[in-house]
């Protein structure tokens, strides 16, 4: 294609004109304007022109950045404006360059090498300054490689603008090919002692991301950098200086008692505070073995909670959380003011007083500062009421519940936080109530009260917070069915028709709770009733291999019953204190016959259920009860078949009352890979296999099989039948509500002249207002009392036994400390810096070497006849060779590379001593 002509060049649009038309196009238009831009852009960028390339790669950067049209098809013509002769073409090349080139993908980027080294090498201040900035956002390893030498050049450059800009480059190029820290580092750390302070600031914050990585190769650097912290007052230097400081004290322990006084004596001149802040987080994180500094730090900090600054008020709250982790008394000296924070406006100070609070949690007082904060989720917002319940789930199921001593009070402060209004934490709680089920086998007494009492609760019903805290109570309730002193009721709760509003999930394990539930009454009945099976029947021994055990232990009470709703019998047994439901002589035929009809009446409707989990668990319960009851209600039946009978309904009590217990996280691990067996991370290759076959997305499964309905007559028949069908079920579900209603009146809540439809859930009860101001006091009162740690007398009831599986489980996965890395890079530096220690040692060899040829030519009687001055001349260069070294100067270690042991540590004697 032919270039842009003359005539198109002088009447080119700018970048101006382009974006006028931009903002003044219609709405809809812009595309089109933008297609028609680009083309235009196509058409100019291939033009001889200098000025006419420029302006339409600044267009199409302007594209790139605000529309994200793609620019790499142009990386050519960026790499040929560079050479342009004007600064200002030159610049748009640059600026193009750095932001469609990628150093790892862009092949012409290598072009840019000669360019680069040529404005690099530039007596022009403005060209070198552009080539170092586009180098720091395109370097890549081989232009790093390339470019050292004029780097290096830079860095020892007299115009100070200059080197900065090299210093800041030097960190990318250190990143991209490690081996020019053997060329140029000598040149950074001579920029320590400069008395510019841009060169100065620039030069220290290289260090600072350096030592972020890894702090042991920079600790011989540390008496520069502790002469820059005593004669320094530039707060932006000092506040690098302490952040490399509190990265190098963890490295060497002697460090602090020798950089601690400087950092003190800032922090007591200085008005800012930001370097006043930034002292005291240096204390408190690394040095906080110096008392008088600890001191220090926390009087700061009080001023700063002091503050009406919110952001001061914030940093102060979390520099005590990094000091509580060592000195709580620096928590408990400010916990006044911590607790008033959990009433500021701001969300962020709320949290992190929240976090202070529950790091002085312990077993002493984990019920007392639980109570208080769960009294102050009721007052709080939505969202500070969740945080404070998170908090308490997360602290107190550490490291396997280890500050909880008692377990029924737990449990039932986990019922407790499940009923507050706005609690979205119902998936963690229901998460400890299985697990401590599981673990703890001495609170399942306590556990199965606490589940029963939110199972039979109509009001938490209409709550779709908490279905799943209701699904691991009804499971709770099923699996420990021996501690229910009243399953009659329990069945009942499990089964009344508001459950049918829950999530598939959720109603399937009620139904699934509800047949533990049956069976266990079953087997109950069958031993009352003197038709106990025998231990060596045929049915049994064919299952004996199980090792199924009922270890259940059951108590017997009286069932009494009395019904005012309906002529079936529904049987309340008589409360007693010992653990096992009522196993008593009223449990009757008749008792049996009404539970086994109000169970089919409840889940007939659910066994055509499009939820497949649903309609298989309400169809195996119908299947037990068509088994069972045509036993009970035939005077004359088959005593074989009763037998039969008895024996199946024991088998699935015996499965049931089968303990389950905690999985071990590690317990996948331990799985034996078969061979030939290839696990992959996804599916994407059954797109390949199935590819042609488009499958239906449906929203639920069915077993029922797919029939294909014509738009007839007869399928407008068929929906007006199901239409009859399904107000039959809500007209048969009101009824038992209504039922449910008049028997549990109790746990209903009153309407106050407002009737609640059975489509309609009882309100929740809103928390009262109160002064703000007095809400806070009585907190700060409450918890004055709570958090202060109090040895409680000695308890007479031990802790009970949690259950661990292995050595190697965990409760929460920790994030470990990541060790530091000998890398390239860090490798290089060292090398670099103990390059004069190793030196000097490997020529004392080779001189101790020669020595010993030399006496083994003139024999051993030359050993001995060194004179006195020889000694004072050998200690006078042995000190000056030591003060030398001491000096630390790079340039002594640059010239040789010697190579730098495994175990060799840098080491700061003259600093420590």
């Amino acid at each position: 294609m032919a270039g842009i002509s003359l005539i198109d060049s002088l009447f080119q649009s700018s970048l101006d004109v382009v974006i006028k038309s931009l903002r003044l196009c219609p709405p809809g238009a812009e595309p089109t304007l933008i297609a028609k831009s680009l083309e235009e852009i196509r058409r100019e960028i291939k033009s001889t022109d200098p000025q006419t390339k420029s302006v339409a790669l600044e267009k199409l950067a302007y594209f790139h950045s605000l529309h994200g049209i793609d620019m790499s098809w142009a990386a050519f013509h960026s790499v040929e404006l560079s050479s342009a002769a004007s600064h200002s073409h030159k610049r748009i090349a640059c600026l193009s360059a750095a932001l469609s080139f990628n150093p790892s993908t862009t092949d012409v980027i290598l072009l840019l090498t000669h360019q680069l080294r040529k404005d690099l090498s530039s007596s022009n201040v403005h060209d070198v300054s552009l080539a170092l900035s586009t180098l720091s956002s395109i370097c890549n390893p081989d232009l790093s490689r390339d470019l050292t030498p004029e780097l290096f050049t830079l860095l020892g450059s007299s115009r100070f603008f200059v080197r900065k800009k090299a210093i800041a480059v030097v960190l990318r190029v250190f990143e991209q090919y490690p081996d020019a820290v053997r060329v140029c580092f000598k040149r950074v750390v001579e920029n320590l002692e400069s008395t510019d302070m841009g060169i100065l600031s620039a030069v220290v914050g290289l260090f600072c991301e350096l030592s972020a990585k890894d702090p042991r190769s920079y600790l011989p650097l540390a008496p520069e950098f502790y002469k820059i912290l005593v004669d320094c007052r530039n707060n932006w230097v000092l506040i690098k200086i302490l952040k490399i400081f509190t990265r190098l004290a963890p490295v060497e322990p002697r460090l602090g008692k020798k950089v601690v006084e400087p950092i003190c004596e800032h922090l007591l001149r200085t008005g800012a505070k930001s370097l006043a802040y930034e002292c005291v987080r240096a204390i408190v994180t690394s040095f906080d073995d110096c008392d008088s500094a600890m001191k220090l730090a926390v009087e700061k900090l009080r001023e700063f909670l002091f503050d009406d600054d919110p952001n001061l008020k914030f940093l102060a709250l979390q520099a005590l959380a990094i000091a509580a982790e060592k000195h709580m008394w620096v928590v408990i000296e400010n916990q006044e003011m911590v607790v008033r924070a959990m009433n500021d406006e701001d969300i962020n100070i709320k949290l992190e007083a929240l976090r202070l609070v529950m790091s002085m949690v312990s077993e002493d007082n984990v019920m007392q500062i639980c109570t208080v904060l769960i009294g102050h989720a009721r007052k709080s917002d939505p969202y500070f009421c969740n945080e404070i319940v998170g908090f308490i789930l997360q602290t107190c199921s550490r490291n396997f519940y280890e500050v909880i001593f008692d377990f029924d009070w737990y449990l039932s402060f986990l019922g407790e936080m499940a009923r507050l209004p706005h609690c979205e934490k119902g998936g963690d709680i229901a998460t400890q109530l299985v697990d401590i089920g599981m673990r703890v086998k001495d609170a399942r007494n306590e556990l199965v009260r606490v589940a029963r009492d939110l199972v039979i609760d109509p009001a938490l019903l209409g709550n779709p917070l908490i279905h799943g805290v209701l699904g691991a109570c009804a499971w709770i309730s099923g699996e420990y069915i021996k501690f229910s002193k009243n399953p009659f009721e329990l069945m009942e709760a499990l089964l009344q028709p508001r459950t049918n509003f829950f999530p598939p999930a959720v109603r399937s394990v009620y139904i699934q709770s509800a047949f533990k539930v049956l069976a266990s009454c079953l087997h109950s009945y069958i031993e009352l009733s003197g038709n106990a099976v025998p231990q060596h029947s045929e049915l049994s021994e064919s299952v004996s291999n199980l090792n199924l055990q009922d270890d259940s232990v059951r108590a017997s009470s009286e069932i009494s019953y009395d019904s005012e709703t309906d002529n079936e019998k529904t049987f309340i047994p008589d409360v007693q204190a010992a653990s096992g439901f009522s196993r008593g002589c009223n449990m009757t035929k008749d008792s049996i016959l009404g539970l086994l009809n109000f169970v089919e009446v409840n889940l007939r409707p659910l066994a055509a259920s499009d939820e497949v989990e649903v309609q298989e668990r309400a169809s195996n319960v119908l299947g037990v009860v068509e088994l069972v009851k045509p036993r009970l209600t035939d005077d004359q039946s088959n005593e074989t078949q009763d037998r039969k009978t008895f024996e199946i309904i024991e088998l699935i009590s015996d499965l049931f009352s089968e303990e389950l217990g905690p999985v071990s996280l590690n317990a996948q691990e331990r799985v034996w890979l078969p061979d030939g067996l290839v696990l992959k991370k996804d599916l994407n290759d059954l797109e390949e296999i199935c590819g042609d076959i488009n499958f239906p997305l449906p929203t639920s499964f069915s077993l029922v099989p797919p029939r294909i309905l014509e738009k007839d007559i007869a399928s407008s028949s068929i929906s007006e039948n199901q239409s009859m069908e399904a107000s039959e079920y809500v007209s048969e579900s009101t009824s038992l509500l209504a039922k449910h209603r008049k028997r549990y009146g109790l746990y209903y809540l009153h309407s106050d002249d407002k009737e609640t439809g059975p489509e309609e859930y009882p309100p929740a009860e809103e928390p009262r207002d109160k002064n703000a101001t007095e809400e806070a006091d009585d907190f700060v009162k409450l918890a004055e009392q709570s958090l202060v740690v109090k040895k409680l007398p000695n308890k007479v009831k031990a802790r009970p036994v949690v259950v661990k599986l292995d050595e190697g489980e965990k409760s929460d996965i920790g994030t470990e400390k990541l060790k530091a890395s000998s890398d390239l890079l860090s490798g290089a530096v060292q090398e670099v810096l103990l390059g004069n220690v190793a030196s000097t040692s490997s020529s004392k060899s080779k001189s101790s070497a020669s020595a010993g040829k030399e006496h083994r030519h003139h024999g051993k009687h030359k050993k001995h006849q060194t004179s006195g001055k020889d000694t004072q001349v050998d200690g006078k260069n042995r000190k000056k060779r030591e003060s030398q070294r001491h000096k630390h100067k790079p340039q002594q270690g640059t010239e040789g590379e010697p190579t730098i042991g495994a175990q060799s540590s840098p080491t700061i004697p003259d600093l420590l001593l």
